[in-house]
C-alpha cells in the first residue's frame, strides 16, 4: 500500500522495529530506530520553538556525512519546513547563490563550522546555528538557541503530502543550476519504488559512501534504508574511505552499498593491491549516476561475489527512475539501466510522439516521484514538462522487454564521476577572471571519472595569461570538482555562422584523442 508521506513511512519503521540499529558510526554513535526517532522530533520541536522555523521555511544544512546531518534534516522535514542541504566544499560565491535562490532563513553547520557558508550566511544576514550530538543518549545540541523546556510536551508535527520537505539544484545548460523543490510525496514514492526493487527489509545494512546533499546517497542508501527498519552507518571521517570501507562493511553487518562508477574503481583498485582476509555476503551491489564501464561490472562480480544491478536517476524524479532487477525477478544486462521502477517510462520524439521499440528518442517519466516543476523557472518548465512527460534530455532506446539503453545527452552536462557539471557556470567564473576575454568550458572523455572538465580561454590583448593562472582562479571560485583538469590558451574559439560557440567543435578542436600503439 503506498504510503503518501516519508515522515510517515519513517514513524512507522521506528514504531515496528524500535530497537533495531538504524545509524551508527563506527567506534561512536549507534543508535535504534526508537532512539533516532526521538532525536528528530526533539531537534524539529526545538527548530520550531526556538529557531522561529515555521512550516514552509527552508533551512540550509552544510555539513560532512554525520550523525548530525542525518538528525537535523529529518528534523527540518518533520518541523514541515524545506531541507536544503548543501556541499561543504563549496565557495563563498557558491554558498551565497545557493543561499539566495533556495530563499534559505536559517543555515546549519556542524561544530567545527564552515568558513565559506559562515561567511555567504552572514553576508545574506541570515540566521546561523550549529549541531553536535554530543551524547547519544541526550539531545542535539544547537549553539544559539535557548534551551526551551516547553518541546517536550510540544504536540508532533502533521505532515502533508504536498509539503515541500527537500530542495536541490541540478545544473542546467543554459543557465545557473535549477532549484529543484520535492514534496513529502515524492520522497515516499521514490523511497517504496528503491524498497521495492531491492527487495530491502529490516534484515539489510548499508555503509552510506556517497555525500547525503545528492539524491544518490540520501534517498538510496539513507532514507530508503530507514524506512525498511534496515541499518546504515557512516563512515567516521565523515566521507568515503577507501582504507576503512570494508571494515565498517564488516561492523555493520552490510548487505549491500550503492556507489558511483569511480567509487566502485577505486574499491576494487584496492581489492586487487590490498585484498581483504574476509568480505562481508552481500546480496547486490548497486551502480548509479554515471555509466559503468561493462569491464568494472565483471571486476566488481568476480572480486565480490554479489550481483552488479546498474540504475537509471535524476534530481527530478527523487532519484530512481529505472534499474536492473535483482537476479531473482529478472535478468541484468550489461549496457542497459533496467526498466521502469514504479512510474511510467516512454521514448518520445520530438513531436512528443512515442517512438518504436528499438528507435532512439529521448528519455522521459511521470509519476508521484517527480518534482511538480522548477523554482521560479517558467522557461525551464516549460521544456521539461511537455506533452505531460518529464523530459530528461537524455537519448536513449527501450527492447521488447522494457531495458532501457542510454545512448547519449541532449544537455551538455559534464558528467564527472556522478557529479552533474554545468558548463555555463565554469563559463561564468572563467569570464570574470580580468585577464580573460572569452571562454568555454567542455566535457572529454576520461578512464577515471567518465568525463573531465577542460576548458579554452582567449587572453585579454596584451596580457600574459598561463594556464595555472586559469587553474589558480578557478580553485578560488569553485568547488574542486568544478576545477577544469586542463586549460588551453588560445588565440582564437572556432564558432557557428551566427557567432555561436559550440561545446562540441571546441573540444574537437582543442583535444586530440590518443593513438592506438
Amino acid at each position: 500500500m503506498e504510503v503518501a508521506t516519508l515522515t510517515a513511512l519513517l514513524k512507522a519503521a521506528a514504531a515496528t522495529f524500535p530497537a533495531r540499529r538504524a545509524l551508527a558510526v563506527t567506534g561512536k554513535v549507534d543508535l535504534s530506530h526508537a532512539a533516532l526517532d526521538a532525536l528528530v522530533d526533539a531537534a524539529a520541536a526545538r527548530l520550531a520553538a526556538d529557531a522561529g522555523v515555521l512550516p514552509g521555511h527552508v533551512v540550509a544544512l552544510s555539513f560532512p556525512n554525520t550523525v548530525e546531518l542525518v538528525i537535523m534534516f529529518l528534523a527540518v522535514i518533520r518541523a514541515r519546513a524545506v531541507a536544503a542541504p548543501l556541499n561543504p566544499a563549496y565557495t563563498q560565491e557558491e554558498f551565497e547563490f545557493y543561499l539566495s535562490d533556495s530563499e534559505a532563513r536559517l543555515v546549519i553547520t556542524n561544530a567545527e563550522g564552515n568558513v565559506a557558508a559562515q561567511a555567504a550566511t552572514a553576508k545574506l544576514g541570515l540566521a546561523h546555528t550549529t549541531a553536535s550530538l554530543k551524547d547519544a543518549a541526550g539531545q542535539v545540541h544547537l549553539s544559539g538557541l535557548p534551551n526551551s523546556s516547553a518541546v517536550q510536551g510540544r504536540p508532533g508535527f502533521a505532515n502533508e503530502p504536498s509539503d515541500v520537505a527537500l530542495f536541490l539544484h541540478t545544473s542546467g545548460t543554459t543557465s545557473r543550476p535549477k532549484g529543484v523543490p520535492l514534496t513529502q510525496r515524492n520522497l515516499a514514492a521514490s523511497v517504496q519504488n528503491i524498497r521495492s526493487v531491492y527487495r530491502l527489509t529490516e534484515t539489510d545494512a548499508t555503509v552510506i559512501v556517497l555525500p547525503l546533499f545528492h539524491v544518490h546517497g540520501l534517498l538510496c542508501g539513507l532514507l530508503a534504508s530507514l524506512a525498511s527498519g534496515a541499518s546504515v552507518a557512516l563512515p567516521a571521517a565523515g566521507r568515503f574511505s577507501a582504507s576503512t570501507f570494508w571494515p565498517d562493511m564488516r561492523e555493520t553487518g552490510a548487505t549491500w552499498y550503492t556507489a558511483v562508477p569511480t567509487i566502485h574503481q577505486i574499491i576494487i583498485d584496492r581489492h586487487l593491491a590490498r585484498p581483504e582476509a574476509e568480505y562481508p555476503a552481500l546480496r547486490f551491489i548497486r551502480s548509479c549516476s554515471a555509466s559503468m564501464a561493462p569491464v568494472i561490472m565483471e571486476k566488481l562480480e568476480a572480486a565480490f561475489g554479489a550481483p552488479v544491478v546498474e540504475a537509471y536517476a535524476m534530481t527530478e524524479a527523487s532519484h530512481l527512475m529505472t534499474s536492473n532487477p535483482l537476479p531473482e525477478d529478472g535478468p541484468r544486462k550489461a549496457g542497459s539501466v533496467g526498466r521502469a521502477v514504479g512510474q511510467e517510462m516512454a521514448i518520445l520524439d520530438e513531436e512528443g510522439r512515442r517512438v518504436e521499440t528499438g528507435k532512439s528518442g529521448e528519455v522521459c517519466v511521470r509519476g508521484a516521484n517527480v518534482t511538480n516543476g522548477y523554482k521560479g523557472n517558467p522557461e525551464a518548465n516549460e521544456a521539461a514538462f511537455r506533452f505531460g512527460w518529464f523530459h530528461t534530455g537524455d537519448i536513449g532506446v527501450v527492447d521488447e522487454e522494457g531495458y532501457l539503453r542510454l545512448v547519449g545527452r541532449i544537455k551538455e552536462l559534464i558528467n564527472r564521476g556522478g557529479e552533474k557539471i554545468s558548463p555555463i557556470e565554469v563559463d561564468s567564473v572563467l569570464l570574470g577572471h580580468p585577464a580573460i576575454a572569452q571562454a568555454v568550458a567542455f566535457g572529454v572523455p576520461d578512464d577515471k571519472y567518465g568525463e573531465e572538465i577542460n576548458c579554452a580561454v582567449i587572453p585579454r590583448d596584451g596580457v600574459s595569461l598561463g594556464e595555472d593562472d586559469v587553474v589558480a582562479y578557478c580553485r578560488r571560485n569553485l568547488a574542486a570538482f568544478k576545477v577544469p583538469k586542463k586549460v588551453y590558451i588560445a588565440d582564437e574559439l572556432p564558432k557557428t555562422a551566427t557567432g555561436k560557440i559550440q561545446r562540441r567543435i571546441v573540444a574537437e578542436r582543442f583535444v586530440v584523442p590518443p593513438t592506438k600503439a
